[in-house]
């Protein structure tokens, strides 16, 4: 044997030195894992931040129990501080802390206007945290039956609604305690960025700032969820991505962003205004009236306004929006806008071209969504010159022949569904249609209201569905005239209403008494106190709107544009 072969005895000792090393390896990774899990127990959750502790809740309110208890995490952050030099920012992820970070109460809303007689401002830059909610399975009578302890549960995220401007994750009819309890779930709430720092393109003014702060919070809190949900008991593959209103209109904005892919397994867009989303007119327009509105130099950047405080810039941008006199030509202030990186391209473009996320869609609007504004203008004559300058803003040809359908739009009735057809109905359609011809697409329609708001005029208004879908009625802010609605009625709407939301979210489909969403037939399921499908509902009036282009606000406001820059001289309008 060559004095450099290795002898059958130190092959021996090395082979022996490799097992020892593994074996050592091995415990020091089961002891590590045991000290990282000795901590956990029901309420006690290890996050990627740090561990977390949260509390059973057992009441709505003091007043009423929930049906069965849940667990409960309020509070905890996806996100780090944006204020400072992190206004105006992309989001960055939270910072870890040592130790249990005590979850038992909500964290802080992000900063928005009080509707009061007063300027209060309430909430902080610190606001990118989230809620989780999930049963408290304990094998106890009051545990609904089929639940399993233990199982591996579908995940809800539900993104607020609130104009862009106000809200929270846990508004009283948003904490979903009982939502979480009946559905079986776990449910996610998450608070965001709003207003004129979530939802303002401030790039024109020079300086350094995100288009969309707000929806790239939302995709770092779908990252988080993606990360962490499982330590909850939720499955991170077998998410439903939730809205309302605005909400629903982010919901629809995430279909369409590259960046969210993956990320959620299905969708539920409820009254989504997703007509809404700026071009990048619009942007300019408003980051200027902010300016403008701060009493600060045309030459201020978003590094300028970094500077100033949060309170003035959320008051700014409230003042704005009411006395610009915008509104009246669909020109919302706040909204995400079309930005060329995260947002690509109008979402509805998106789901026109098949751009949009391949995922199941339930999606849908409620008949009086905007009915206050048959109230808006007591002439017939005021009334049609106002439906024509809402909608030529957007398309001034086409604006005539949609006003047609709707008899000119000079009757209260007429104006009042103008209104609510598009904000709300005629774009989500459009939506519907477009993923409909390549994905499972489900439409509804929500007819049910007391019989008082019935008597008013108003009928099935915006957000009314929430009292049904959350089961809880006394959470609402029209929980007086739910009360005096006929309780079986109420209770067989919820539970028609939470049987087909429950169904999809657990897999993909609502039950089968509810068909797709398809051309010709159009079948929507109606909401009422006996449900229905309707086929091809207000077909004249969809047809109408079919030519009408609401992709880019501005085209028929060409004075603006040119003051914009968007223009360049008379022959280009």
């Amino acid at each position: 044997m060559s004095e450099f072969e290795p002898s059958p005895s130190r092959e021996v000792s090395a082979a022996a030195a490799r097992l020892l090393a593994e074996s050592l390896h091995a415990r020091a990774r089961a002891a590590q894992e045991a000290a990282r899990t000795a901590l956990a127990d029901d309420l006690t959750v290890l996050t990627t931040g740090g561990w977390v502790r949260g509390c059973i809740e057992e009441d709505l309110r003091p007043d009423r129990p929930i049906s069965a208890p849940v667990r409960s995490w309020r509070g905890i952050p996806f996100g780090a501080d944006t204020s400072g030099a992190n206004r105006f920012m992309e989001p960055r992820p939270a910072t870890a802390w040592e130790g249990i970070r005590d979850c038992r109460e909500f964290g802080h809303v992000a900063p928005q206007p009080v509707y009061s007689w007063t300027d209060r401002i309430e909430g902080a830059e610190d606001c990118l945290t989230l809620d989780v909610v999930r049963p408290h399975h304990t094998g106890s009578p009051n545990t609904p039956s089929g639940f399993k302890a233990g199982e591996k549960l579908p995940v809800v995220v539900y993104l607020h609604g609130g104009s862009f401007i106000v809200g929270s994750s846990h508004m009283l009819m948003l904490r979903g305690f009982e939502f979480a309890a009946q559905m079986n779930v776990v449910y996610v709430s998450v608070n965001f960025r709003l207003g004129a720092l979530g939802y303002l393109d401030l790039r024109s003014l020079g300086g350094e700032a995100c288009a969309n702060p707000a929806v790239a919070d939302q995709v770092l809190a779908l990252e988080w969820v993606r990360e962490n949900i499982a330590a909850f008991g939720g499955d991170p593959d077998n998410v439903t991505l939730m809205g309302e209103s605005a909400g629903g209109a982010a919901v629809l904005t995430l279909m369409a962003v590259p960046h969210a892919e993956g990320l959620f397994h299905r969708a539920i867009a409820q009254s989504p205004p997703i007509g809404m989303i700026h071009s990048r007119a619009q942007s300019v327009f408003w980051a200027r009236e902010l300016v403008h509105k701060m009493a600060l130099p045309r030459d201020t950047t978003a590094d300028d306004l970094r500077r100033e405080d949060f309170a003035d810039l959320v008051r700014s941008g409230q003042s704005m929006m009411w006395r610009a006199g915008e509104l009246l030509y669909l020109n919302s202030c706040y909204a995400p806008t079309v930005d060329g990186d995260l947002i690509p391209q109008h979402p509805i473009e998106a789901f026109e071209n098949g751009n949009q996320h391949p995922v199941p869609l339930l999606v849908g609007t409620n008949s009086g969504e905007a009915s206050f504004g048959k109230f808006l203008f007591q002439r017939p004559s005021a009334r049609e010159r106002a439906a024509l300058r809402l909608l030529a803003s957007f398309d001034p040809e086409s604006a005539p022949d949609v006003i047609a359908a709707y008899g000119g739009a000079v009757s209260r009735r007429d104006f009042g569904d103008l209104l609510t057809d598009a904000l709300f109905w005629a774009p989500t359609v459009r939506v519907a249609s477009e993923h409909a011809r390549r994905h499972p697409t489900w439409m509804y329609r929500f007819d049910f209201a007391p019989a008082a708001l019935r008597w008013l005029g108003l009928g099935a208004m915006h957000s009314m569905e929430l009292s049904n879908i959350f089961g809880d009625p006394g959470a609402s802010r029209v929980s007086f005239l739910n009360s005096i609605a006929k309780p079986s009625e109420m209770e067989d709407v919820t539970g028609a209403m939470q049987a087909q939301w429950g169904e999809f979210i657990r897999g993909g489909a609502p039950l089968d008494n509810w068909p797709h969403y398809r051309a010709p037939q159009r079948s929507t399921m109606v909401f009422d106190v006996e449900p229905r499908v309707e086929e091809a509902p207000m077909e004249g009036r969809r047809q109408a709107w079919e030519a009408y282009d609401m992709l880019e606000w501005g085209t028929g406001r060409p004075e603006i544009l040119k003051e914009l820059g968007f223009l360049l001289d008379e022959e280009s309008y």
